[in-house]
């Protein structure tokens, strides 16, 4: 799939969550988006709704659409593909999908990349979470997919360095990194820090924005309480132009998990974030808008 540093991606949360498939893909379509990014649930939403597997990336494809990536990938650190939860105790429908039932949902839809964190936590070290993370790309690799690492500021991969770090040490050429605006605040990175990071390590980029002040409750904040790129005080505008410098090539994404977005509804929640996100682009002086 090509699809470079020019092109939007609205990332699943940013839309309410039980938002039917085909007016999600309404809602990006007519925001102006280049694409989308799924979660399992929504993928399994579009069949519930009476979608047949085979039908989903035609129905994505006719509205001028394709899926960047697929998230989350939870289950690859170590010990984790041992973990399981009842349904009725995963209230984001995330550890329900596991390996098998995500990368074979993104080669499905032609999917970009897997988007992977460490949302279990434990005591392996950073060498043994690389080895994990390299097994992970080589099985994406099967696929055809890119695998891009978040890190989480309250888990075993907190911030940049130690996502670099792992990633380095990993040496995948289709691994590489997640740039969130939210996590790089929350965990005190700079834009000067990302300019210090290959740009070629860069394969998923998602913005969003919040208060300085970090929120008592992150975990919450982080799902709940996001706010539009430039609607906030991370320095938004700080960071593209990091990203810029640097030459990262990942398309742009637009992550911004929030009850009050999400309260306006679908459509207005991809206009305005599709606005937000190319006045902070532009704020960026991002080349080629």
């Amino acid at each position: 799939m090509t699809l470079g540093r020019h092109d939007l991606v609205l990332c699943s949360g940013t839309l309410p969550r039980h938002t039917p498939f085909l007016e999600r893909l309404q809602a990006a379509a007519a925001a102006g988006f280049a694409a989308i990014s799924l979660w399992g649930r929504d993928y399994e939403q579009a069949q519930k709704e009476g979608l047949a597997p085979e039908d989903i990336p035609i129905l994505i494809a006719d509205h001028g659409l394709v899926v960047a990536e697929v998230d989350p990938a939870w289950w690859w650190t170590p010990g984790g593909a041992d973990f399981s939860l009842p349904r009725e105790l995963d209230p984001l429908d995330v550890f329900c999908f596991g390996e098998h039932e995500l990368l074979a949902m993104a080669e499905s839809v032609g999917a970009r990349s897997v988007n992977a964190a460490d949302v279990l936590g434990g005591t392996w070290s950073l060498e043994q979470g690389a080895e994990a993370f390299a097994a992970l790309c080589d099985r994406a690799a099967e696929h055809g997919l890119l695998v891009h690492l978040e890190w989480l500021v309250w888990s075993r991969i907190p911030d940049l360095d130690s996502a670099r770090r792992l990633v380095e040490l990993a040496g995948r050429p289709n691994g590489g990194l997640t740039v969130d605006t939210w996590h790089c605040a929350r965990a005190g990175m700079t834009p000067d820090d990302v300019r210090a990071v290959p740009g070629e390590l860069v394969l998923s980029i998602q913005l969003d924005d919040g208060p300085l002040q970090p929120e008592d409750d992150l975990v919450h904040a982080t799902l709940h309480d996001r706010l539009l790129p430039g609607a906030g005080e991370f320095g938004v505008a700080g960071y593209l132009q990091a990203l810029h410098a640097i030459g990262a090539p990942a398309p742009v994404g637009v992550e911004v998990f929030s009850d009050a977005l999400h309260a306006t509804g679908a459509a207005n929640a991809a206009r305005a974030a599709a606005a937000s996100t190319r006045a902070a682009l532009d704020a960026a002086g991002w080349a080629g808008r």
